[in-house]
């Protein structure tokens, strides 16, 4: 099956959500085609149930069931972190995005399906620091840039979920000269080159 032919239907049966999930869903991919800002590329609008949604929602049963609260750096239109606010809406979930337009409209996406998630329009490198139960990103930085802006974020116990393409080994080679981690790798559900990094235990050795 290509990504254009899998929708709505494809990923209800992929991911067990329910109507109501797939509904909101529904709401997200018009809020997300009627944008003036081009957000996402014309392309991956056709593949929008596939390639956003999909993508962002195999990391859904990698949070850890004790959970409480979820930071998504660089969050552009939403991926992964929104996706993930509606999927488990128990998560107090906290979308960073430094593009005020990007932010606009997470909020306006946010208020439209009544979720309770929080959007910091501002820069990872002047955040404030906080802990989180769980960090994620998709195609925002490499992993040794990632990892820098992630730290501030991290408690003992905290976890990295973080969506990453074909670079991922080499990626991780170099992160390994300045950092110390427990990593586990799963395939990706979306892309057969990409993978999800799992990461814990994170630890900067480097001077």
């Amino acid at each position: 099956m290509s990504p254009e032919d899998f929708g709505l239907a494809e990923f209800a049966a992929a991911t067990g959500v329910s109507r109501e999930t797939v509904a909101q869903l529904e709401i997200y991919a018009e809020l997300l085609a009627a944008s003036p800002h081009n957000l996402v590329s014309d392309a991956s609008l056709k593949e929008v149930w596939h390639r956003h949604f999909y993508d962002s929602a195999q990391l859904e049963p990698l949070i850890p069931p004790d959970a409480r609260t979820l930071a998504d750096l660089g969050s552009g239109a939403g991926f992964p972190g929104l996706v993930l606010a509606i999927l488990r809406p128990a998560l107090k979930v906290s979308l960073f995005e430094a593009t005020t337009k990007k932010a606009a409209f997470l909020r306006n996406v946010a208020e439209r399906l009544n979720l309770t998630v929080e959007v910091r329009n501002e820069r990872l490198e002047t955040a404030v620091r906080r802990r989180f139960d769980v960090v994620t990103a998709r195609a925002l930085a490499p992993l040794p840039e990632l990892l820098a802006y992630t730290q501030k974020f991290l408690g003992p116990r905290s976890i990295c979920l973080f969506l990453k393409g074909q670079s991922h080994a080499a990626e991780l080679t170099e992160a390994h000269q300045a950092w110390k981690m427990t990593v586990r790798s799963y395939p990706s559900k979306t892309h057969p080159l990409g993978v999800v990094l799992e990461i814990r235990d994170l630890f900067h050795v480097s001077s």
